[in-house]
């Protein structure tokens, strides 16, 4: 393995950094090159390249809005005995501490980037000399991505859609529950889903949706600081909802009060909040028990009955 990412950089050393890591789904590893520290993260898996070209293509989205720090990505290759291994920038990281409310204002920008482009094409629009396609990055219209994400090691259908209910149903939910249904067919929750189904439209009645960039996965794993700020990694990036972004990190801590205030002091709360919040977490219950088991079939049943009272 490390031949071949010799080669691939075109470095002539390559040098274990001794600080290593994994998470749920990958391994990592630093290492010392010719032009200094990369971090490699390594899988095995059948599907490793579509999760790691996923990953590469959030965070080159996430970076050319240049509202929130993120790992520059190097490259993806592929190993010859299997598997594939992506190169990225190293940061020197800690536990997300002393700017968790720089955090929370930077993932608010990150959220309103695609807002404020509209906002700027409009403006010039109504500028002498200065027309539509002026702008330095077009506005995102529609719900969805350029090329598929993983949200563990899931593919997510990343298909465009003008609406975003329409999306957020078929594409989010349905996706898991047919997944679900391949793997144990369970008959409660088939029978939920389809009285749930035909409720979601009243939970966005008079809410505007703007397509937003989204991390996609941002619980408190996923979050770190360095001595200049915060730091987000591991994307499984979409245009959505900004609050879909909020669910996860409330199921499974790692944000505290002033994350959530600098936040919401820049996208205040919208009525129907804290009813969409859950039906964002169900994505997020049904993904995690297709990925680790039994374990969160509760979580997902409970939320889904909530849901429908």
């Amino acid at each position: 393995m490390e031949e071949k990412i010799k080669q691939e950089l075109g470095t002539a050393v390559l040098k274990s950094a001794g600080h290593s890591g994994g998470g749920c789904i990958s391994q990592g590893q630093s290492y010392l090159t010719d032009t200094g520290k990369v971090f490699v993260k390594i899988n095995h898996k059948s599907q490793a390249k579509l999760m790691f070209d996923g990953e590469m293509a959030s965070l080159e989205a996430i970076i050319k809005t240049g509202t929130i720090k993120v790992p520059k990505p190097v490259k993806v290759i592929d190993l010859d005995t299997g598997g594939c291994v992506f190169v990225m920038e190293h940061l020197d990281m800690r536990g997300l501490n002393k700017y968790s409310k720089q955090l929370g204002e930077q993932l608010a920008d990150l959220h309103l980037h695609n807002k404020r482009q509209l906002q700027k094409v409009s403006k010039e629009q109504h500028t002498v000399g200065k027309g539509a396609g002026q702008s330095e990055g077009a506005f995102v219209d529609k719900f969805g991505f350029f090329t598929c994400t993983c949200c563990g090691y899931i593919p997510q259908d990343n298909e465009w859609q003008d609406d975003w209910v329409t999306f957020y149903t078929r594409q989010k939910l349905e996706c898991q529950l047919n997944t679900l249904e391949k793997s144990n067919g369970d008959r409660e929750v088939r029978e939920l889903w389809a009285a749930l189904q035909l409720k979601i439209p009243e939970f966005f009645q008079d809410t505007e949706v703007v397509p937003a960039l989204l991390h996609g996965d941002l619980w408190g794993g996923n979050v770190a600081e360095t001595s200049e700020g915060p730091v987000i990694f591991d994307p499984a990036s979409f245009y959505g909802h900004s609050e879909y972004e909020l669910a996860i990190g409330g199921m499974f801590g790692g944000f505290d009060g002033s994350f959530r205030s600098a936040y919401h002091g820049k996208i205040p709360k919208a009525p129907g909040f804290a009813r969409r919040n859950q039906l964002y977490r169900l994505f997020n219950y049904l993904n995690h028990w297709n990925h680790f088991g039994d374990g969160y079939r509760g979580s997902s049943i409970s939320v889904m009955k909530d849901l429908l009272k």
